[in-house]
Order: structure tokens, then sequence, then C-alpha cells
């Protein structure tokens, strides 16, 4: 019985440890994603401090509506941080239900087992251990018996410091539960009053879209924005390969590359898979614009697709950036090693977070208009070693 009790104890002191290690790893987990829906909080604040001081002395359409596309791009980014927030609350919910439940269940057996003995021994009297000895009838009767009595002893002072320390932790464990559901219903109210946000910004954007696409000034004026766009993305991807950081993604990639037996970026032109499904509205390079009557340049292609179309990666690598750019909205860079890069705007619903290593056709985002004036599509470039290379003749021939 003494056996028994103490291999019980073990298992339940290595099942606790065990569940600490757990807690301990979820905790990271929600406290990092705290950390990234904060700041994703602080830079929408920032956002709109900044485009609030611009309203009085910006008249331009075009202008208002990258500033409306950037905060719904970063609200929208908010609201699937939020999304993942409440997703890992919830696992924290029936994780600390079961704990509870485990810990009630131990609590009910030790009540019970400690119960039964103290009903056996008013049935059998109350001798004192002193008289349990003396009433011995050899010499060795009463050393087995005060072994035994000590024995005895400790499984009572255990039992009740395991009544104890369960009755502690059950109470800590329904605290902490509480304070979890409270926090869940604030993220559930916040994810709400941020969708009502995005909705009323949405409908704003389109009445400025209308704008647009009415008056040839307008149009003129976005088409600056998007090379003022152009020229900021040149300026992000000339930072990433300054990055101390790229030589560290280099090994990264290169391990990746080995585990997956991934060819090298230079080796797959002509072999490499579409981004996303649809059809290409403007190809790479020097563009006509038959409204505006000027040609522009086209650093990459426009597929345009379904809103909510999947956005699939082209090759493993690492995300270096995800941002928001003037004319290119929500854009995500992935670094494939080897000075090469590809480049993924007008996305929504981002699935991937900045340093996340990813594989070829991982779904990192869904096709949609943001920083867009012609609807749902994705821009789409390639480049190698700093330069912007055409990529239809990367990707497989349709």
């Amino acid at each position: 019985m003494f056996r028994r009790f103490i291999l019980i104890s073990v298992f339940l002191a290595g099942g606790f440890l065990s569940g600490q290690k757990n807690t301990s790893d979820f905790d990271l987990e929600l406290e990092s994603q705290n950390s990234a829906i904060k700041k994703l909080r602080e830079e929408i604040k920032k956002t709109r401090n900044r485009i609030n001081s611009e309203i009085k002395k910006e008249k331009s359409a075009a202008r208002r509506i990258t500033n409306l596309a950037e905060e719904i791009s970063l609200v929208e980014r908010l609201v699937v941080e939020i999304k993942k927030e409440e997703s890992l609350l919830i696992q924290d919910i029936s994780r600390s239900e079961r704990q509870i439940a485990v810990g009630e269940n131990e609590l009910d057996s030790l009540r019970i087992r400690y119960g039964r003995r103290a009903v056996k021994i008013y049935k059998r009297g109350t001798l004192s251990n002193l008289e349990k000895i003396l009433s011995s009838t050899s010499w060795r009767q009463a050393v087995y018996r005060g072994k035994y009595l000590k024995i005895i002893s400790e499984i009572d002072r255990q039992t009740h410091a395991e009544i104890r320390t369960l009755l502690i932790e059950i109470g800590q464990q329904k605290l902490n539960l509480q304070a979890v559901l409270r926090k869940k219903g604030r993220l559930k109210k916040e994810r709400e009053q941020k969708i009502a946000e995005l909705k009323s910004s949405k409908r704003k954007k389109n009445r400025e879209l209308a704008k647009i696409r009415q008056s040839k000034q307008e149009l003129s004026s976005y088409l600056l924005e998007k090379q003022a766009g152009v020229e900021q993305l040149a300026a992000i991807i000339k930072q990433i390969q300054e990055d101390k950081a790229r030589f560290e993604r280099a090994e990264r990639i290169r391990r990746q590359q080995a585990l997956f037996n991934t060819k090298d970026f230079r080796e797959l032109e002509g072999k490499l898979i579409w981004p996303a499904s649809g059809r290409i509205t403007s190809k790479f390079g020097r563009q006509w614009n038959p409204k505006l009557k000027t040609t522009t340049e086209n650093p990459g292609i426009d597929i345009k697709g379904k809103p909510g179309t999947p956005v699939h990666t082209i090759l493993g690598g690492i995300v270096t950036t995800i941002t928001f750019i003037r004319g290119y909205g929500t854009t995500i860079i992935i670094d494939h090693g080897g000075g090469f890069y590809s480049v993924y705007s007008h996305v929504t619903k981002v699935s991937t977070n900045v340093d996340s290593e990813v594989q070829v056709n991982d779904i990192i985002a869904y096709m949609g208009d943001s920083g867009s004036i012609s609807g749902s599509q994705l821009h789409f470039e390639i480049w190698g070693r700093g330069q912007k290379l055409d990529p239809e003749k990367w990707l497989i021939a349709q």
C-alpha cells in the first residue's frame, strides 16, 4: 500500500512538472502573440496621427486613398493577430479546464482514501500509538508496529500536504481561467470593433476610388503614388541586402535547401510555380496606359483573380518583410538565398510572420485590393542580386 502511494505521488509530481513545462511554453507563445498585437496597435496609432496631420493640407484623392489603404492594411493585420490570440486563449481555456478536472478528481480520490482510513480507525477504537506498541506480545512485534505506525504517520502527513496543495492549485487555476475568459471577451469585443472600422474605411476608400477612376488628374496622381512605391520597395530591398542578418538567413536557407533537397534559385529559371491563379493583366517592363496616353514601367507582373484567391510561395525561404508600400498595399518579401527575393503585393489576411521559414507552395496570404485601384489582384516581382527580373521567364510556362 505504501509503495503504491509513493508511486502515485511520484507520477503526480512528474505530471505536474510536465504540465508546468507545457504551461511555460504556452505562456511564451501567448506573450509573443500579445507583443505582436501591441506593436500593431502602436503602429496604427502612429499612422492615424500622421494621417490626421495630413488631412488639412492633402487634397489629392490618390493620397487619401493611399492613407486609407495603409490604415485598412494595418487594421486587417491586427484583426488576424487578434484571431490568432483568441485561438490560443481557447486552447488555454480548454487546457485549464482539463487541469482543474484532473486536480479535482485527484482531490476526490485523496479525500475518499483518507475518509476510509478515518472510518476504520473509528471502528477499531482510538488507542494511542504508545498503547499499540506496549500492547505488543513480543519485542519483535513492538518494533514492527513502531515502524508501521511511523510509515502510516508519514502517509497521513503527505496526504494532508497533497490535499492542501491541490486545493491551492485548483483555486489558482480557477482564478487564472476567469482572467483568461475575461481577456477573451475583451479581445472579441475589440475584434468586432475593428471589423466595424474596416467596413467604414472600405466604404470611404470606394468613394475615393470612384473619384480616381473618373478623373485623369486623380489617376495621374495615383501613378505618382505608385512610382513613389517603386522607389520605396527598391529602398527596402537594398536595406535587406545590406542587413547584417542576411548572413544568418543565408545559412538557414542553405540548411533548409539541404533538408528538403531544394535546388538553388538560379537553377530554377522557367521551373518555379505560379504564386496565384488568375490572368496576367500587366506584364513586366514598359506598359502603355491608353487613358493617360503615357507609358509606365512595371517592375513585375499583375495577376487578376477572385478576392480571397490563395497566394503561394514560389520557393522556400525566409520572410524578411511584411509592410505597407504606397501604390502596392500590403507587401510580403521573401529571401530565397543567393541574392534572390520574391515580392507579393496587394495581399490581405497575411498568414505568416517576419523571420518565418516558408516552403514552396505555402499559403502566405490571399489576393486582395490593398493599395490597388483595379480591384482584387496580386502584384508579383522577382529580384536577383539587386536587379528586377521578368517573373514570367522564371515561372512555369502556361
